[in-house]
């Protein structure tokens, strides 16, 4: 049975990181005692180990190990052994990039889809969707494929961001950029906004948090899903 968490982001405005989330971190790893971390994105460029002991001071609040991928020689067998895992944000193009390099995606899969409890935040959310190819982050690398674990039904935009009217910014709203990407794509969009998260388990997927999301379907005026909002094959079609 699956076990997730996909969370828009590992921080919000003015707490620390994971501390909005925390409380239900807590209850959701009650009977963990080590989560395997993978640092595959590194934002803004920080070291594997350093983003490693950030996930590590997170999860010592309480009391529970973070192990680095990196830290072991054989990746996909440590997937395939982890206790529950957690897969941090920033770049997605990388994190995917090093997914496929390692030769992980399809063992991360496998094992969340068998009932390993798995946390992605931002970049570790986009990779539960069927693509990442509604992620806002730059593409600095070129992953071999664009397709991801297919977790969930429908793709994510974390941190999606409503259109400010007093802005005087001319470029491209995220309603704008998924509008795009419908032109040539059938997969519906979840714009995720920053503190909310999905609860999935098994196949049910229920929008957590205190802000409704967006919801983008192709040739569809989109909508919102107040939190607490099952999302079935009816709420996408």
């Amino acid at each position: 049975m699956k076990r997730i968490i996909i969370a828009s982001t590992s921080t919000v405005h003015g707490s620390g990181y994971l501390e909005y989330i925390l409380p239900e971190l807590k209850s959701f790893f009650s009977k963990v005692k080590t989560i395997l971390f993978i640092p595959y994105a590194r934002p803004s460029g920080i070291s594997y180990d350093a983003y490693t002991e950030k996930a590590r001071e997170a999860f010592g609040k309480v009391d529970i190990d973070v192990k680095g991928i990196h830290e072991y020689d054989n990746p996909k067998e440590t997937v395939l052994k982890a206790e529950a895992i957690f897969t941090g944000g920033g770049n997605t193009f990388e994190l995917v990039n090093q997914l496929y390099k390692n030769d992980v995606i399809d063992s991360l899969r496998k094992v969340v889809e068998a009932g390993t409890p798995y946390l992605g935040t931002s970049a570790g959310s986009n990779i539960c969707g069927i693509t990442m190819m509604n992620t806002n982050d730059m593409p600095i690398v070129y992953p071999p494929s664009f397709d991801t674990m297919g977790l969930i039904p429908f793709n994510i935009n974390a941190h999606y961001l409503d259109p400010d009217p007093s802005s005087k910014h001319m470029g491209e709203t995220r309603e704008t950029r998924i509008k795009e990407f419908h032109v040539f794509n059938e997969t519906p969009v979840l714009g995720l906004r920053e503190g909310s998260w999905l609860e999935v388990t098994n196949n049910e997927v229920k929008l957590k948090g205190e802000l409704s999301a967006r919801l983008f379907i192709k040739d569809k005026e989109a909508i919102e899903l107040p939190s607490e909002t099952e999302i079935t094959r009816e709420t996408l079609s």
